[in-house]
């Protein structure tokens, strides 16, 4: 028999797969053995539920070929037993040495989660800052899902390039730029409500409506609504000109346009930056590559598919054209000008011939499902889908979807604006100080009699880890409704239910005196033998999450694991029990799983309070 790993699962499926190549020949070797943990722990720990399936195709008695597999499959000294049951399961319970064994060994400061033998970096493009914009909570789901990935991922031993691609350069900037001097604002005493206001107004005065005044003359629309149409394109189009001018003079080096530029930067970053804090986001500085960065390197881009003869003129314009749909990718206009999609190819040019990525992961809305396509069909006809070593590169787009409302709509406020994340954050951070406030009124509160610094400090991790864990244990593709009195409650399927659950664990071990948890385990009870099989999952789900990048997962996982928990710890009690051994094992599990939680949430990006 092979060696264990720390995930059963993982040796049963090898064991079997093994099986089905001795029994039904080398071409079944890969077949999936659907090895899952029982249902119901008295017939087993795990069930083998593959082989009906392969019997069916196979046309034999799915019986007679699961006891065939059982008769071949080699567990010995991992396996207890394995027995045929129903149609054609096979049942298999583990023995307790190989159980004990696999929990000592993930009792590391591995906690079982195996580094990646992969060398390349990941990039992950997340957060997609827009300068002069104020975050709003479409932000959120970006940020703190890149920024979980990037965690796990790290975890695993990758580097991780998290790219803020901020929208920094061209004409929106520009408008901006050009109001904001031409009505005199002190740029150096400028706030982020400045510059939004600032970026509406850019775009309201510089929208023309040529096509509506042609047509309403066409149409003999009347004198009122032309001299409408007149006053606003009088306005606007003087307005788009004094726009371009001043980005021709951005492009040219201008350099106090350039330091008034940066100042707008530095004024929505500073803001950024108060509440990438606030979500415990590793996010900084550093990660910032926006347009601008690639400024310089957009002539090259195309000149790179023009050279390739990937490209073709339509009406002026260069396109590059697809043979499985109608629609082209444009990626310069007929007057010259680069637009987004030509920003885009040049950082998947830079993230994978420079950075040398092999995954190159984007997570944005679903709006721009479409767009992703074009880019990397784009990026694969020119050869930027392999890494300069000839490695194949993922390209991946993350949809994700909307944070609704009690109205199942786009979450707005009352005015109908969009949520600012700021907002969002005070709110969270507001209920979750107020709860642990009235919880810290009882005597027998952990918190009770904590100064109000500490008390503000837990609602703040309490608040946070609340509408992250909300929002990240949710299936990324499917909007859900923000309900800030569901997230912050300490029951059910929430942060901090997980939160409390580990400053409880604390806790308890704390009262236990002890410093050292490294008794033998021991197993007496079914709840001891369940806590254990959930911990010895830890690994293969945070590999789970890396190959479908779906955070959620690890989620689902924690809950079930502080599920586990909360049944071993009735059933089992550990300061309590009289016999020093099992009292040390137990304090040893209790402590392995406080482990696994607090890195797991980390993972997540939520801190843990010592107490709640």
């Amino acid at each position: 028999m092979q060696n264990m790993t720390k995930d059963p699962k993982q040796t049963i499926s090898k064991a079997v797969q093994e099986a089905f190549s001795s029994v039904l020949g080398e071409q079944y070797k890969d077949a999936n053995p659907v090895v899952r943990l029982s249902q119901n722990p008295k017939f087993g720990d795990y069930q083998i539920n593959g082989i009906m399936g392969l019997a069916k195709k196979l046309g034999q008695n799915p019986r007679e070929l699961a006891e065939k597999i059982k008769d071949s499959v080699d567990l010995a000294s991992f396996a207890e037993s394995l027995e045929v049951a129903g149609p054609g399961f096979i049942n298999v319970t583990l023995s307790l040495p190989a159980l004990i064994t696999l929990c000592e060994e993930m009792d590391t400061d591995s906690l079982g989660v195996h580094k990646s033998e992969d060398s390349h970096p990941i990039a992950i493009d997340l957060c997609g800052v827009n300068v002069a914009k104020q975050l709003h909570v479409g932000h959120l789901r970006s940020t703190i899902i890149g920024d979980s990935l990037a965690r796990v991922f790290e975890r695993l031993g990758r580097k991780v390039y998290r790219e803020n691609h901020l929208g920094d350069w061209g004409l929106p900037i520009a408008k901006v730029l050009e109001n904001l001097l031409s009505t005199g604002v002190d740029l150096h005493a400028i706030s982020i409500e400045d510059l939004n206001t600032a970026y509406k107004d850019a775009q309201f005065i510089a929208k023309d409506d040529v096509a509506g005044l042609e047509t309403a003359k066409n149409i003999s629309a009347g004198p009122h609504r032309i001299t409408e149409l007149e006053e606003q394109n009088a306005e606007a189009i003087p307005a788009q000109e004094r726009a371009k001018s001043t980005l021709v003079r951005l492009q040219q080096g201008d350099a106090d346009l350039l330091s008034n530029w940066e100042k707008l930067i530095d004024c929505t970053m500073k803001e950024v930056y108060v509440s990438l804090d606030l979500l415990n986001v590793k996010l900084g500085p550093e990660h910032n590559r926006g347009e601008s960065f690639y400024r310089d390197r957009l002539a090259d881009t195309v000149d790179a598919f023009i050279n390739a003869k990937l490209s073709e003129e339509d009406d002026g314009a260069l396109i590059v054209r697809f043979k499985d749909r109608k629609r082209p990718l444009l990626i310069q206009k007929s007057d010259g000008g680069f637009i987004y999609a030509t920003t885009d190819l040049a950082a998947i040019y830079f993230r994978t011939q420079e950075l040398k990525c092999d995954s190159v992961i984007y997570v944005v809305d679903a709006r721009q499902r479409d767009h992703f396509k074009d880019l990397f069909d784009a990026a694969a006809l020119i050869g930027w889908n392999k890494t300069p070593d000839g490695a194949d590169v993922m390209f991946k787009h993350i949809p994700f979807g909307s944070v609704l409302g009690d109205d199942k709509k786009p979450l707005k406020t009352r005015s109908g604006s969009s949520v600012t994340l700021s907002s969002l954050l005070d709110e969270a951070i507001a209920r979750g100080r107020a709860e642990v406030r009235r919880r810290s009124e009882d005597e027998k509160s952990q918190t009770h009699g904590m100064s109000s610094k500490e008390l503000s400090t837990i609602g703040r991790q309490i608040g946070i880890g609340a509408i992250k864990y909300a929002d990240l244990s949710n299936d990324l593709v499917s909007d859900y409704v923000f309900d800030m009195d569901r997230m912050i409650s300490f029951e059910g399927n929430t942060g901090p239910y997980i939160q409390y659950a580990c400053a409880r664990i604390a806790s308890l071990l704390e009262k236990s005196g002890e410093t050292s948890f490294s008794s033998r385990i021991l197993i007496n009870t079914p709840q001891e033998r369940l806590l254990i099989l959930k911990l010895l999952q830890y690994g293969n789900v945070i590999q789970s999450v890396a190959q479908h990048l779906e955070p959620h997962l690890l989620c689902l996982w924690l809950h079930e694991l502080t599920g586990a928990f909360s049944s071993f710890y009735q059933a089992c009690p550990v300061l309590k029990v009289e016999d020093e051994a099992i009292k040390g094992s137990r304090l040893r599990l209790s402590e392995l799983t406080r482990r696994v939680i607090v890195d797991g949430l980390d993972l997540l990006g939520i801190e843990v309070p010592q107490k709640m």
